[in-house]
Order: C-alpha cells, then sequence, then structure tokens
C-alpha cells in the first residue's frame, strides 16, 4: 500500500510534468503519483494541480492575498524549512489550508497570516513556490482537466469517455480521482447524479445567424428567450429545497422567493431543475449586475428582495423522483418538466421549422427585453459542463467571456482607477490564460471603482503602470472582429472591446477557450474574404 505523499515529491512530480512537451509522458508521471498517493490525500492533490484547492461551490475561502504573500515571505528571506521530526505531506499542507480557510470573526486576517507563516516556513522554496502557484490558480505545467481525465482512465482501468461522463455528474475531479483510487473501474462506472450534489449545466454554443441553426439542427428547433439572470440548479427531495448556481455554490439563503415558488407548485416529491432567476420591476426584466449584486449581498436581503423580487423560468429537467433524465432527449424531458410545474413557470418557448418564425420569435425577445434566444436541437441529451452544437445561443452582439489578468492605472479622468483591462481567454491544452487584447470601455464610473478595489486585492505584482493580478474576475466582452496578432500570446486580437458586465457569476475556467476563439476567427471568412 502507498505511503503518504510528502509535499516535496509532489514538487518533483510538478517539475518533471512541468518539464515534458509530451502529453502523453504528462499522463505518465500524473499515473505514476496518482498510484503513489493514498485514496484520502488524492482529492486534495489533484486540487492542488489544478490550482483550485477547494472543491466547487466550496465556502472555504483562504483570503491570503498577494500583499499578505508578500509580507510573509519578507519575514522567512534566507531561512530554510524548519527542521522538524516529520517533513509535511500533501494531506498535511492541505489541511493547514482548510484550517486557514476556517478562519473568521475578529482577528480572522491576522491569524490567517500567522497560520500562512507557519505553513510556508515548514516548505523548501520550491515548495513554497509551487504551493503559491496552487493557490493563486497559476500552476502552468500543463496538467488541465482534460490531461487528468486522461490520467483517471488510466488508473481506473476504464475508458476515458466514461471517466468524463463520471466527471459530469461529480463535478469536482480530486472526488473522481478518489472514487478511481479506491473503487477502480466499477466505481467510475457507477457514479450517478445523486439530489443535492449540483452538476455543471449544459452551455451552447454562439451562433451567427438563425438560418445556420435551423441547418445544424435539421430543419427544426425548439427556441427560448435567452434570460439575462442567474443560471440556477434546483434540487429537491422530500421537501427539502436547495437552490445552486452555474459555479455550483449553494444560494439557496439568498433567494427565498424561488424556493417558496417551487415548494409551492412543483408536483413531485425529488428533482433536479435547471432554469434562470430573472429580476423583474413592473413586468420588465432588470439588468443583471443588480441581480448579481442582490445574490452576494448578505445584509439588508428582505429590503433587496422587496426591490428586486425574482422571476423563476425553468428549462430543462435532469432528475424526476428516483430517474435520471439526462439522456433523455430533449424533447421528452420539456414534456416531464411541464407535467410537474405550472406553466407560468416555463421558459416562453417556440418550436420552429422556418427563418420567418425563429426571426420573429427572436424579434419578439430581444423587444421583451431579453438577451436573445436558445437554439435546442429536439433529440438532444443534457450534457453536464458540456458546450457544443446541441444547444447555440443567438444574442444581438458577438461577446466572448475573457478572464483579466492585469490592469493598467488610468490617466485623466479615469486617473485614481485601474482602468485599461488586460483581457485573456483559456488555453485548454496547457490550462493557461492567454491575452487577446485590452479595454477600458464599457463600465460605469462606480465599476471602475469596485473594480480597482478588487483588482488591488488580488495584485501579485506591479511593473510601471501595469498591475498584473491572479485571474479571478470575469467578464463579458463584445467585439467587431477577431483579427490575427503575433503581439500577444494567444496569436489573436480582439478589434474595438468593450466590456458589456462583470460576470460575478462564472468562474476563470468557464471562459471563452482559445479553441473557441479560433473556431470564431475562421466563422468570419464565411462572410469575408480571406488575404493570404
Amino acid at each position: 500500500m502507498a505511503s503518504k505523499l510528502k509535499f516535496s515529491d509532489f514538487v518533483k512530480y510538478c517539475k518533471l510534468i512541468e518539464s515534458s512537451s509530451s502529453r502523453k509522458q504528462k499522463v505518465v508521471y500524473l499515473v505514476q503519483m496518482l498510484k503513489n498517493t493514498k485514496p484520502e490525500e488524492v482529492g486534495p492533490l489533484v486540487r492542488l494541480l489544478l490550482g483550485r484547492p477547494f472543491p466547487p461551490g466550496s465556502d472555504y475561502k483562504l483570503e491570503i492575498g498577494p500583499s499578505t504573500v508578500y509580507r510573509v515571505l519578507r519575514t522567512l528571506k534566507g531561512r530554510q524549512a524548519l527542521l522538524l521530526n516529520t517533513e509535511p505531506t500533501v494531506l498535511d499542507v492541505y489541511r493547514l489550508l482548510e484550517k486557514i480557510a476556517r478562519v473568521e470573526g475578529e482577528g480572522s486576517r491576522r491569524k490567517k497570516e500567522a497560520l500562512f507563516r507557519s505553513l510556508l516556513s515548514q516548505l523548501s522554496q520550491d515548495g513554497r513556490e509551487y504551493l503559491l502557484r496552487s493557490i493563486f490558480g497559476e500552476m502552468r505545467i500543463g496538467a488541465s482537466e482534460g490531461v487528468i481525465l486522461e490520467a483517471i482512465a488510466q488508473l481506473a482501468n476504464c475508458p476515458v469517455d466514461v471517466v468524463r461522463r463520471a466527471y459530469m455528474f461529480v463535478g469536482d475531479l480530486g472526488r473522481l480521482a478518489e472514487i478511481a483510487l479506491r473503487e477502480s473501474k466499477e466505481g467510475v462506472e457507477s457514479v450517478r447524479l445523486e439530489v443535492f450534489r449540483p452538476v455543471k449545466p449544459m452551455m451552447a454554443e454562439m451562433a451567427y445567424d438563425l438560418g445556420r441553426v435551423l441547418r445544424e439542427h435539421g430543419g427544426r428547433t425548439a427556441l427560448e428567450y435567452k434570460y439575462d439572470g442567474i443560471r440556477v440548479q434546483i434540487h429537491g427531495k422530500g421537501g427539502k429545497i436547495r437552490v445552486f448556481t452555474r459555479r455550483l455554490s449553494e444560494i439557496t439563503q439568498s433567494v427565498p422567493d424561488i424556493v417558496r415558488v417551487v415548494a409551492d407548485t412543483v408536483r413531485a416529491d425529488s428533482f433536479v431543475l435547471d432554469g434562470e432567476a430573472v429580476g423583474m420591476v413592473d413586468g420588465k426584466p432588470v439588468p443583471f449586475q443588480d441581480i448579481a449584486k442582490r445574490v452576494r449581498r448578505q445584509r439588508d436581503l428582505h429590503k433587496f428582495l422587496a426591490k428586486i423580487p425574482l422571476k423563476l423560468y425553468l428549462f430543462d429537467i435532469l432528475y424526476l423522483n428516483g430517474r435520471v433524465l439526462v439522456d433523455e432527449p430533449y424533447e421528452k424531458r420539456w414534456e416531464t418538466l411541464a407535467d410537474i410545474v405550472p406553466s407560468e413557470l416555463l421558459a416562453e418557448r417556440r418550436i420552429v421549422d422556418n427563418l420567418k418564425d425563429a426571426e420573429d420569435f427572436y424579434r419578439k425577445a430581444i423587444a421583451e427585453g431579453h438577451e436573445g434566444v436558445m437554439a435546442k436541437r429536439l433529440d438532444s441529451n443534457y450534457e453536464p459542463g458540456h458546450r457544443g452544437k446541441k444547444w447555440f445561443k443567438i444574442k444581438q452582439a458577438d461577446t466572448i467571456d475573457c478572464v483579466i489578468i492585469a490592469a493598467e492605472w488610468g490617466h485623466g479622468r479615469r486617473e485614481g482607477w485601474l482602468s485599461d483591462y488586460h483581457l485573456a481567454v483559456l488555453d485548454e491544452e496547457t490550462g493557461r490564460f492567454v491575452m487577446v487584447g485590452k479595454t477600458f470601455k464599457g463600465l460605469t464610473d462606480e465599476e471602475f471603482e469596485e473594480m480597482t478595489k478588487r483588482l488591488l486585492e488580488l495584485k501579485v505584482r506591479e511593473e510601471g503602470y501595469v498591475v498584473y493580478v491572479v485571474p479571478k474576475i470575469v467578464v463579458e466582452v463584445a467585439y467587431s472582429e477577431i483579427q490575427k496578432s503575433p503581439r500577444y500570446e494567444s496569436g489573436f486580437a480582439l478589434r474595438f472591446a468593450r466590456i458589456t458586465r462583470i460576470r460575478w457569476d462564472k468562474d476563470p475556467y468557464e471562459v471563452t477557450t482559445l479553441k473557441e476563439l479560433r473556431e470564431r476567427y475562421e466563422k468570419q471568412f464565411e462572410a469575408k474574404a480571406r488575404v493570404t
């Protein structure tokens, strides 16, 4: 049986993985490390590898900012790791991170810093480097989700497609690795959707015209309003109801009106529903930013509820009374959903088989203040966490989601604010964020001020007028064109980029991928000439 993995051995494996340019070899190193790990520590190990120390939806927050790190490192400068009787294991390090995250109340910052200093004092210089990389989401060793999934498949001796499906239902790669190590193939194959264990929502590709969507879906598709709200996944069983966001965080306490309407109207003993919570005032939807502020706010909640009541729109069902429904076709799932909820809770929807009807429905959605429409293939299954052509989103402007990796101090009217934001997408092959442009356009003065405060809390370093930050804040960015650019690592640049909204509800790893950006770039030449 494997002994507990020393943190120094974890660092050695990280260096090996980082030094290899071969995806196959990276998988080999990962399998070796996982086999040398005990079941109870494989979850923490995988989360550290990903640069996401705590499970999705966890309430744990380290609240260790770059300024705290610099202060602690200055006190440890020149010191070697403490001579302890036993060298810390991966699990020792992880448990101390959890302990730091649990600290709260008066004097919490001082206590967190003391615990963090104690942790770093036990590690070598290399150990400190890789731990800091992990807690700031900047591992950059090439151990992406896809690579780790391949390693888990080898560990469990089962096809990678089976592992990917299990990951859909577990949502936590660390937990899946533990199942693979403890229960091998049988354990991975037995993973199913469970009530009160949220799964990542199915996502949609961007489409540029409704005619193409109809052709892609075989001449007939279901159109739904694309609501500008908060994606909610609602779990219920035996009268208990819990509500989760697209990031798998629980917000049940923040949305008592949603809980109440579900409890009063849904006719089922156990269920998992997918929908959107939209702020409505005088019968009109309010901007997404106002809804996000409400969900994030804990004080004066009742006052906020009275100001911005939420309206629930449901559009899918994943589970009902013991049956998992994700493999059933969309059309059948909709019928099942309509059988257990009142019609006023269902998303506005129309099945179309011609362009005129599709365009009429799209214009109706826009006229009523919504973002656009969703197009869903009638025979499509539900694939948690997956983005593909089974679902399309059609909006008024081309937008992508980017994460801010740096910002520049403004001048003139924007002096004193961080206001020129460096935008990046996710390179899925490497797990790194790569830059695609800069913009200072789109935010209000109030948003500039809040953004400056939040970015300074995430500051990693400052070079001249540029502040480099931990990639945490996601923004939706509109643009007029994608251009080739040798200036940026991504190889692309957004022309006339403008922030349309701050996506506080999104995880950095949900942003647009470099692969998708390349595809969008190529799509442009369906209507434009290519000059070579």
